[in-house]
């Protein structure tokens, strides 16, 4: 009950700041609009550059990032205004205030997802049965990118949030390999990059919406190990805060 209660409210306060959902959401649908006139009206640009079967994953994980800056603002703004700080006394654990952030994320998430699978239809993407497949990957994935909002909302009290997580999302396209292969660059770049877990969700994103589901299971590891490094460490930074 006070997770549920807690997650409701959480959920209003997402209804209540429209203009981040539109930004987050739409986005993305603007990059791939643009990026796939783009293509059609350049002369020379490679055939297997920024289709949409090849950036319509990346945009889909990008816009992911959003909702990482979206929740890390949400947790700061809760704290700095006391409303977390009276929270504290009440019996609620540190397991049901991050459980509470995270749950009303996902189907933010599952939303932003379809829009792009619907602009991209619109543009010439063949809808099949894999998109019913990267649905399903998206609740991991969700919960990976709102754990590490959760973790700098905990950690950043100041406004410097906005510089940090703008850092964050464009790290998580340029390494995660949204706007070139990562196999093109190779070397330790590409080796770097897959010590991260962006470039790990592109990929499962990517083999599902093509039925390779060859690497699904060391990309989910990846992903589910980063996102339980995340949740950790933000228990642990409301448990202290808690107690303090």
């Amino acid at each position: 009950m006070r997770l549920s209660a807690f997650a409701s409210r959480v959920a209003k306060e997402i209804i209540r700041d429209p203009l981040s959902i539109v930004f987050g959401v739409g986005f993305p649908v603007v990059l791939l609009i643009f990026m796939t006139l783009l293509k059609k009206s350049v002369r020379g640009m490679p055939a297997e550059m920024f289709t949409l079967e090849t950036f319509t994953p990346g945009m889909i994980v990008f816009g992911l990032s959003f909702l990482m800056l979206f929740l890390g603002m949400l947790v700061m703004n809760d704290r700095n205004s006391s409303f977390l700080p009276r929270l504290y006394a009440s019996p609620m654990t540190a397991a049901d205030y991050v459980f509470g952030y995270l749950l009303p994320m996902i189907p933010l998430g599952l939303l932003q997802t379809v829009f792009c699978f619907v602009t991209a239809v619109i543009l010439g993407l063949k809808p099949g049965v894999s998109m019913l497949a990267v649905l399903g990957l998206m609740i991991p994935v969700t919960l990976m990118f709102a754990s590490l909002g959760l973790l700098l909302g905990a950690v950043f009290s100041t406004p410097a949030l906005n510089g940090v997580g703008s850092i964050i999302i464009n790290l998580s396209a340029l390494l995660s390999g949204t706007w070139f292969s990562l196999e093109m660059v190779g070397g330790k770049f590409r080796t770097f990059c897959l010590c991260l877990p962006f470039a790990h969700a592109v990929n499962a994103v990517s083999g599902a919406m093509t039925g390779n589901f060859d690497g699904l299971a060391v990309d989910l590891v990846w992903i589910f190990g980063y996102t339980a490094l995340f949740l950790i460490l933000g228990a642990l930074i409301f448990r202290k805060r808690m107690k303090n």
